[in-house]
């Protein structure tokens, strides 16, 4: 599933992406809005959308990834209206050469703002990590 419309930009460090909020997804409340928790989800893609952007540049297969989980997510508003524009913007604050990254993520619309801090992982060689996993399941 992908939620994000669009990458606006991104570097070494940062992605911004964006998405309009129209009715009929698979989140969507009755009356065509987004619940706020949806956020995370809109970050985690932002942050997936960062790792595949660097990939890239860089040459390389696209990667799998994981959402560990995340830290003070913090909405001013209870969900996103119809037809709002959100700009997600994730920051890298962290990654190590095993894989474990930490991200600073806000996003922003009319009169709405999201934060939280994500932690995620992305094994070196994602096709085998999988395999391991069925092997030993």
């Amino acid at each position: 599933m992908i939620l994000i419309d669009e990458v606006i930009e991104f570097d070494e460090e940062q992605i911004r992406t964006r998405l309009n909020v129209r009715a009929g997804g698979l989140f969507n409340r009755a009356d065509g809005s987004l619940p706020a928790w949806v956020g995370i989800e809109l970050m985690a893609q932002s942050v997936a959308a960062y790792a595949g952007c660097q990939a890239r540049v860089k040459r390389e297969p696209v990667e799998l990834g994981f959402l560990l989980g995340t830290r003070k997510f913090e909405c001013n508003v209870e969900g996103f209206p119809m037809g709002s524009e959100l700009i997600i913007h994730a920051l890298r604050s962290l990654e190590d050469d095993n894989g474990m990254g930490v991200f600073e993520c806000h996003l922003n619309g009319p009169g709405i703002h999201a934060s939280a801090r994500l932690n995620v992982y992305r094994p070196p060689q994602s096709a085998g990590y999988l395999a391991e996993g069925a092997v030993n399941d």
